[in-house]
């Protein structure tokens, strides 16, 4: 029995479309890990590819096939392979690969030495275009920001909250995860830990008292220790603080390149 195949059919409305494909997929994963060498984790994919303005759509379960057709787990590796692959399968110009995944390290606490682990958030953005290949590593990861104009008038204490920062790279060169996750944590006025003792607590208050930070220095302190890396040609630094005495978050953005 012949079945209608409605996506190839002509389109009048001469409209090419930058994007198309299928969002939300959850996939298994192996990344690199500085420590341990290979970590697996589960991501939420992405797939696309461009469609020429001829075409009214595109087949959706192509996108799962190639996908499925690189083993049951995607390695950091083979991300070119996949974008080939879409554009070869589809026959499309450009293809595009969006992976946003949990990663874990290990973290020992300041005084009482208790290891425990700290999830974070990273996320490949890889497109091709013909035979040409950009990649985006992000990574987001919190600390902790001690409000200096707060210090500076209280007679008691200040205010802190938890500060969420997300920096993007370009790179020219591979850049661990862990290497961005440790200039975000350098950069506020404290880390966090999942699990800290009394005593723990008591040394990361008190340094983030010593060590208050506005969010316009937590994005410069970061984009610093960026301009000192010669691998990252480009970044994004992202910072928004949570605010505690206020109803409204507090933000700021550094971008070079």
């Amino acid at each position: 029995m012949k079945l209608d195949d409605k996506q190839s059919e002509r389109d009048t409305r001469e409209l090419r479309i930058d994007k198309v494909g299928v969002r939300g997929l959850r996939f298994p994963i192996q990344v690199r890990d500085k420590a341990r060498s290979i970590q697996n984790t589960v991501a939420t994919i992405g797939m696309f590819v461009d469609l020429p303005k001829e075409f009214k759509g595109t087949h959706m379960s192509r996108f799962v096939e190639v996908l499925n057709a690189h083993g049951n787990i995607i390695h950091v590796e083979n991300i070119n392979e996949i974008l080939h692959e879409l554009q070869k399968k589809l026959h499309a110009a450009t293809s595009h690969l969006e992976i946003e995944f949990p990663y874990f390290m290990s973290k020992t606490s300041p005084v009482s030495r208790q290891v425990s682990l700290m999830d974070y958030i990273a996320r490949f953005d890889a497109s091709a275009c013909g035979s040409e290949i950009d990649f985006i590593l992000t990574v987001k990861a919190n600390v902790t920001t001690l409000c200096p104009c707060s210090k500076a008038i209280s007679k008691h204490g200040a205010h802190n909250q938890r500060g969420e920062v997300t920096v993007a790279i370009r790179s020219n060169k591979s850049v661990w995860i862990e290497d961005l996750i440790g200039m975000i944590e350098k950069s506020g006025s404290s880390e966090l830990y999942a699990l800290l003792k009394r005593q723990d607590e008591k040394a990361v208050t008190e340094r983030a008292y010593e060590n208050p930070v506005f969010v316009e220095d937590l994005v410069r302190n970061v984009a610093l220790r960026l301009n000192a890396d010669k691998r990252i040609g480009w970044y994004k630094v992202e910072a928004e603080n949570f605010e505690s005495i206020h109803n409204h978050n507090a933000y700021a953005c550094i971008e070079k390149g």
